[in-house]
């Protein structure tokens, strides 16, 4: 009885590997209003405007989304100034 309650509490604590991967996002990327850089990487533009990086990317292919990425030897650089406009954030 006892080794299956240690069990259950084990598979309780526990997490997935994509909610480990996003409270070690958060914690990686300064605040917005602290980056001084003209632009940052997709997994860090993602962060900023809670999408996730294949939805930046497929807006970069399809060029449909509110921003517009700088392509930088094949990568993708997301302009800090257009992500504070359309966030709002003042400079």
């Amino acid at each position: 009885m006892q080794r299956h309650s240690i069990t259950a509490m084990q598979a309780l604590t526990q997490h997935s590997a994509s909610t480990r991967r996003a409270a070690t996002d958060a914690q990686q990327f300064p605040p917005l209003e602290l980056v001084n850089r003209p632009t940052v990487p997709t997994p860090q533009a993602a962060h900023y405007l809670n999408r996730r990086p294949q939805t930046m990317r497929e807006w970069a292919c399809l060029e449909n989304g509110p921003l517009r990425p700088i392509r930088i030897n094949g990568r993708l650089a997301w302009p800090v100034a257009s992500i504070r406009a359309l966030l709002g954030v003042a400079a």
